[in-house]
């Protein structure tokens, strides 16, 4: 589909447009890549239905696609808020867990940040493990997915590593998606706050899981390099690469295993080459599997 032809495919009067955009993924997964003109003007609209619905601190249930009702406060967090959790990119994903319902049913949520992902795994699979550090950020995923009725998923405050004991947390304060383990970033900007949290060695949570989304600010190099490969064997993962040295790192670790690459800025190919690999979140997931593929059906 090209630019010109989502255009014209504009929905009619009467039909909801988050609807049409979780309906479409499938459709155009070969132009998911962040760089295309059909992803920036699918992220154009997207925003502006997000807005209407989720842009007020009510708890009121909200119209969120084939998810049905949602309630999702607004939250501040920094220069950027809730808003921003409902990128086109995270649309992408979620619409990933419920074409997949089928596929998996136990699912892990590594930097789980106020919920909004682990409300959309509740909804989509049998059983869910969510973990979340910060403990600003732990109240509200927990009070979230009170409110959308998620019994089926354990919230864990506790940062994923592959050790247990505690380490130092630096909140972000002007940006505390970006909030995360002490060492994990290079030169952190803005107004810090800094304190000891929880530290969970999740290497078992990853094999019991079929699906791992993992979002940990920096620290996924040492996570998934400081994992046996054969972990991964029958679990796939969603994962943000933070940096061009963790893409290194994890592009080096899957050599000679199973686990083969597939990144969304290349439409979803396979990663060949370690220069393929998404060196940030503006690339883009990788997706890690020893499957054939993404299944988008």
């Amino acid at each position: 589909m090209t630019e010109t032809a989502a255009a014209q495919a504009m929905p009619a009067a009467g039909e909801d447009q988050l609807d049409l955009i979780f309906a479409s993924f499938a459709d155009w997964k070969a132009q998911h890549s962040p760089y295309t003109p059909l992803h920036r003007l699918l992220k154009r609209v997207a925003r502006t239905e997000i807005e209407r619905r989720f842009a007020d601190p009510g708890d009121d249930p909200r119209p969120f696609g084939p998810f049905g009702s949602l309630r999702f406060p607004y939250h501040a967090m920094g220069s950027i808020d809730s808003l921003n959790l409902f990128d086109i990119n995270e649309l992408m994903i979620f619409a990933f867990y419920h074409r997949n319902r089928g596929r998996y049913a136990k699912a892990l949520d590594l930097g789980a940040n106020l919920g909004l992902h682990s409300i959309m795994l509740s909804r989509s699979f049998g059983e869910v493990r969510s973990f979340e550090p910060d403990p600003v950020h732990f109240d509200l995923l927990s009070a979230n997915l009170q409110r959308n009725g998620c019994g089926n998923v354990t919230p864990v405050r506790a940062a994923a590593s592959v050790q247990d004991g505690e380490a130092e947390f630096v909140r972000v304060k002007g940006n505390t998606t970006g909030s995360h383990l002490a060492g994990a970033k290079k030169n952190p900007y803005g107004e810090l706050d800094r304190f000891t949290v929880p530290v969970r060695d999740v290497t078992a949570e990853i094999a019991w899981a079929d699906l791992v989304k993992l979002d940990i600010e920096g620290h996924e190099g040492e996570l998934i390099t400081g994992i046996d490969p054969a972990v991964w064997a029958k679990t796939d993962a969603i994962v943000e690469i933070g940096t061009a040295e963790n893409a290194e790192r994890v592009f080096a670790h899957f050599q000679d295993s199973p686990v083969r690459l597939f990144s969304q800025h290349l439409g979803w190919g396979q990663v060949t080459v370690a220069a393929e690999m998404p060196k940030s979140h503006h690339d883009g997931s990788l997706f890690m599997t020893t499957g054939d593929g993404v299944p988008w059906g």
